[in-house]
């Protein structure tokens, strides 16, 4: 029994020990790292530089100029598919526009690549624009008698 109590008392003091340096431990140190944490956080573009106007400007046509050329490039009627492609690839660029960054502006712009974010937003820009098309109007699977 005397044992017992022994290892329980050293335990107890091993165990507060512990306690007493990580409670003890200066948090000051960890203060810096945490900050420089959330100074750079990849997802902000808040801090981006701006994207001037000339630049939105040149890619809205670039864009839409590469998305018209990508499109029409196994046509067989080139004219009239640049005729119709021209204002729904007009409109992905646009939306591209909204959200552009400068990093973005610059890697397609200047160093002619698409970034992988430009690749995410191009696929919900066309879907949003896509969608603005009047849809035909689907079956109706209700059981009521229509008026011809």
């Amino acid at each position: 029994m005397k044992q017992f109590a022994q290892k329980t008392l050293f335990s107890a003091v091993t165990g507060l020990i512990i306690a007493l340096g990580v409670v003890g431990c200066s948090d000051e140190k960890a203060k810096p790292a945490t900050a420089a944490v959330a100074a750079h956080n990849p997802f902000d573009h808040s801090h981006d530089t701006e994207v001037t106007d000339v630049q939105k400007h040149k890619f809205e046509h670039d864009f839409a100029a590469q998305c018209v050329q990508r499109e029409i490039k196994h046509s067989a009627d080139k004219e009239a598919d640049k005729q119709r492609y021209s204002e729904p690839c007009m409109c992905i660029a646009k939306f591209l526009m909204k959200d552009l960054t400068a990093e973005e502006a610059k890697k397609f712009i200047s160093e002619h690549k698409n970034a992988q974010s430009l690749v995410i937003k191009y696929e919900n820009a066309a879907y949003h624009c896509l969608q603005q098309n009047a849809q035909p109007k689907g079956p109706n699977f209700s059981r009521k008698v229509q008026a011809d």
